[in-house]
């Protein structure tokens, strides 16, 4: 199973982040373009990812999701700062394919902006309707996070794409400070972590021996059951294809046993979803 994959039209004009000329990301994407890829590999299941700030783009992706085998459910929107959003946020959850929330944390320039009191409504709306949290953030937010988990310990909760470390302008501080950070979330909270958007923060000429060290310490600190694997698709493709991801992952996790690469790929995102 692939935990975390995306769809996107441009044309639909929400998507604020994506650069207006690239030549990669600015495009659409849809099911028919990760078909091949899904095929070559043998990944028969995904998660299907929010990338815009709004509950039409999650609407969007709903219907995608209808329309799509593949496409085991999907990680929504809501605007946290309304609570009268609670209403459309109980009609979301009752779609059999929603299964979660995430705020575009990464992009709000208070760093701490998880932790004001006015979006408790939100938290507790995620808990209460039994959703998981996709925590999209950078190595800054941990402290925040962490203290985000123990105000909420019941709520599930998932740290996308490693908390993206400084892969590109890696220094031994900048590691040490996400490897401390990153530990201190898994022995401290119940969160997951998802083995994902290592290649993305990675250089254009990134070897696999530059993922190799936050993998094994994700691995480490975690555990195998609190891991779960995901391509970041169509993002990933700024480093390198479908493919070729999803082999070095499978390399990236070689010393493990069979067991232990099949929870990764696949049983924990199951789990941590409840994805029958």
């Amino acid at each position: 199973m692939d935990a975390h994959q995306h769809f996107w039209h441009p044309a639909r004009g929400d998507y604020g982040w994506l650069p207006p000329e690239d030549p990669v990301l600015s495009r659409p994407y849809l099911p028919a373009d990760l078909a091949p890829a899904l095929a070559a590999t043998g990944v028969e299941r995904t998660v299907l990812v929010q990338a815009a700030p709004t509950t039409a783009e999650t609407e969007y992706l709903l219907g995608l999701a209808d329309a799509t085998d593949h496409v085991a459910g999907v990680v929504g929107w809501i605007d946290f700062e309304r609570p009268e959003e609670i209403d459309t946020l109980r009609r979301l959850a009752a779609h059999p394919k929603f299964l979660g929330l995430r705020p575009m944390i990464q992009d709000i320039s208070d760093v701490g902006w998880m932790l004001r009191p006015e979006l408790d409504w939100a938290f507790r709306a995620i808990c209460d309707l039994d959703l998981t949290f996709d925590a999209l953030g950078f190595p800054r937010h941990i402290e925040y996070f962490s203290a985000l988990l123990a105000r909420y310990p019941g709520m599930r909760v998932v740290l996308d794409h490693c908390l993206k470390p400084m892969i590109t302008d890696e220094s031994p501080e900048s590691f040490d400070e996400w490897a401390r950070g990153i530990a201190r979330l898994a022995s401290g909270t119940g969160a997951y972590c998802k083995l994902s958007g290592l290649v993305t923060e990675a250089k254009d000429d990134w070897r696999r021996e530059d993922l190799a060290y936050y993998s094994d310490h994700v691995i480490e600190v975690f555990g195998v059951d609190r891991v779960m694997w995901g391509s970041d698709w169509p993002v990933c493709r700024l480093r390198c294809e479908y493919e070729t991801w999803y082999e070095t992952a499978l390399s990236l996790v070689s010393h493990l046993s069979d067991a232990d690469q099949a929870r990764i790929f696949g049983g924990t995102a199951s789990e941590f979803y409840r994805i029958g």
